[in-house]
């Protein structure tokens, strides 16, 4: 059907005429033809899916969470209460994004939050369409960080949520204070993602924030393509996801530089 399709109108009758069918079987050959190219073109392009965003944070609840940095008072704060009211900043900035559209029709976003325990993650909401205030009344009551960092196997399970989302937009947004503790290496789980990706004909856009830990640690996985920014305080913090939400994930530019350390 290819090779047909490639015919030119005239070469297409002329190899008809050749071959020793009779009229109607050339008319019903021809129909045939041009049913073929009308199912192309109505045919959508597999993998494109629904126009939306599903977004999964993964949120680093490790034992270190509980250590200092400076808030944006430069006062001494753990940094999960940083991170926190940081969680509550991003939840408002997605329903601002999701209910200000330029047709008045609230955009598609679907969320998931990503937790760690145990050493495994742990889905402490599950995809589903976004709920600003659910994601803001998680991130006022955690106050208990403990335990290690399962960032590899956290990105996998992320990953293979989205991957099941209809949205085609995909991103895993990961907010964390040390290095993998627990199971693979992120950059060997994101390598085999971006394979599964491909033979699903979609994408999954990942973006690291390195915050009180030097960003060279992931280095692995910015060599595949992820997003990888540092953040030492508070302030860095609140400038690095907006770049990435405002850049990355809600428009998605992608040739955008990150924001200088203020």
């Amino acid at each position: 059907m290819n090779k047909l399709l490639n015919i030119s109108r005239s070469r297409w009758f002329a190899v008809l005429e050749k071959s020793n069918l009779n009229m109607k079987q050339i008319r019903l050959v021809t129909v045939a033809m041009l049913l073929g190219v009308l199912w192309l073109r109505a045919t959508p392009v597999l993998g494109a899916g629904e126009e939306g965003i599903a977004l999964a944070i993964i949120y680093d609840t490790s034992g270190s969470m509980k250590d200092p940095v400076k808030d944006e008072q430069g006062n001494a704060a753990p940094k999960f209460r940083i991170a926190n009211r940081a969680l509550i900043a991003i939840a408002n900035r997605i329903q601002a994004f999701a209910t200000n559209s330029a047709t008045g029709t609230p955009r598609k976003i679907q969320a998931e939050l990503l937790t760690f325990q145990n050493g495994q993650p742990h889905v402490a909401m599950p995809l589903a369409p976004f709920n600003a205030e659910a994601l803001a009344a998680w991130a006022n009551r955690f106050a208990s960080p403990d335990g290690g960092t399962p960032l590899g196997n956290s990105l996998n399970t992320a990953a293979h949520a989205l991957l099941q989302s209809g949205l085609n937009h995909k991103h895993v947004l990961i907010i964390t204070d040390g290095m993998n503790t627990y199971g693979p290496e992120p950059a060997s789980v994101l390598a085999k993602l971006q394979q599964e990706a491909i033979q699903k004909q979609t994408s999954v856009s990942v973006h690291f924030v390195a915050f009180d830990v030097d960003d060279k640690v992931f280095s692995g996985v910015k060599k595949l393509g992820a997003t990888v920014v540092a953040a030492s305080n508070e302030s860095q913090l609140n400038a690095q996801l907006g770049f990435i939400l405002e850049k990355k994930i809600l428009l998605e530019d992608e040739e955008a530089p990150p924001p200088k350390k203020p």
